[in-house]
């Protein structure tokens, strides 16, 4: 028997004709992913994407695959039943800021404390674009939408402070533009078995275009980016000579120059993908006065729900026998109807 041919990009491209606003950022993302898609050794008749209602849920149609676009909020929901009824699936969950983290805030949470074996990709735009601008859950303080018309006075919520906060055991941050990063990312999420989210910063040119600028501006990047790589001191800048350090008395993080008062690399915080309490912390750095950090921010395997699920199973099964499900609807009450 002849070897399977080699998957490539074209494979997963469809005949849809892809309708993001030009200089979308999910033109990007949909081809970051597609590229992806050969390299993981995975059968094409495995993969799954489900999405929720917004722009980045015009996915499932621009992926040569099977797919769900289902409803505001509950594709996490849909996308956990997919995996628990045939767990040979790879199943991928294509959110946004506003689908993901308000309507779908709830869903979102229980299935990154259940740690169900999905990769969760948030687009993270911080407007809501598909319905013409509104602010959202992500919003800066003083954004103006037709929504906030003399500015948002709601506090942002972090997506990365979100899943931790919920339980989730992978999480990582990676930007729309940048392919070879944003491709590292997205294997490591593959390759994590459980529940993995990926917040993507995304640029909707209509409607909040340049939000992001400051970091993904190739010029700024040095001093405003903190690539995170596990085991390494936390450098950045021009030069990389500027590091966070932590202080052991107050346990806060500071901005420090090598060189200056005595600091040396080996005074720099080191990257831990396994410590939370120090992913939460680099989970809510913000700017101007703090780097923003990229790459994986935690990183610690536990016990998949599906896999539970199916142990549960079989554990019942061996001690009770298979279900009579004719039984079971003639057992306790029940009434006659003549």
């Amino acid at each position: 028997m002849n070897a399977p041919a080699k998957l490539t990009i074209k494979d997963f491209e469809t005949d849809q004709e892809v309708r993001w606003c030009p200089g979308c950022g999910d033109y990007a993302i949909l081809k970051a992913v597609q590229k992806l898609m050969p390299e993981l050794d995975v059968p094409k008749e495995n993969f799954v994407f489900i999405s929720g209602i917004g722009c980045s849920s015009r996915f499932p149609y621009y992926m040569e695959t099977f797919g769900f676009h289902t409803i505001h909020g509950r594709a996490p929901a849909i996308a956990s039943g997919v995996k628990l009824a045939n767990p040979e699936l790879d199943v991928w969950v294509i959110t946004g800021d506003g689908d993901g983290l308000s309507i779908g805030g709830n869903h979102m949470m229980h299935v990154l404390r259940r740690n169900v074996d999905l990769q969760i990709l948030l687009f993270n735009n911080e407007i809501y674009g598909l319905t013409k601008g509104q602010y959202s859950p992500t919003s800066k303080v003083g954004t103006r939408s037709p929504s906030t018309p003399d500015g948002s006075v709601d506090l942002p919520l972090s997506p990365c402070q979100f899943a931790l906060g919920s339980g989730a055991r992978f999480v990582a941050r990676s930007i729309d533009t940048e392919m070879k990063h944003l491709t590292e990312m997205l294997t490591r999420a593959h390759d994590h078995r459980g529940a993995s989210f990926v917040e993507i910063y995304q640029n909707c040119p209509v409607y909040n275009d340049g939000v992001f600028e400051a970091v993904k501006n190739k010029k700024n990047a040095p001093e405003t980016r903190l690539v995170l790589e596990h085991g390494n001191p936390m450098r950045f800048g021009q030069n990389n000579d500027k590091g966070l350090m932590l202080d052991p008395r107050t346990l806060k993080l500071s901005v420090v120059t090598l060189g200056e008062d005595g600091v040396e690399e080996e005074d720099l915080l080191v990257h831990d993908e396994t410590n939370k309490v120090i992913a939460q912390m680099l989970a809510d750095l913000r700017g101007p006065d703090f780097p923003t950090p990229f790459g994986v921010l935690y990183n610690a395997p536990a016990p998949a729900y599906v896999a539970d699920v199916y142990e549960q199973r079989i554990a019942v099964r061996e001690k009770k026998g298979r279900a009579d499900l004719n039984a079971l609807l003639r057992s306790g009450q029940t009434w006659t109807v003549e």
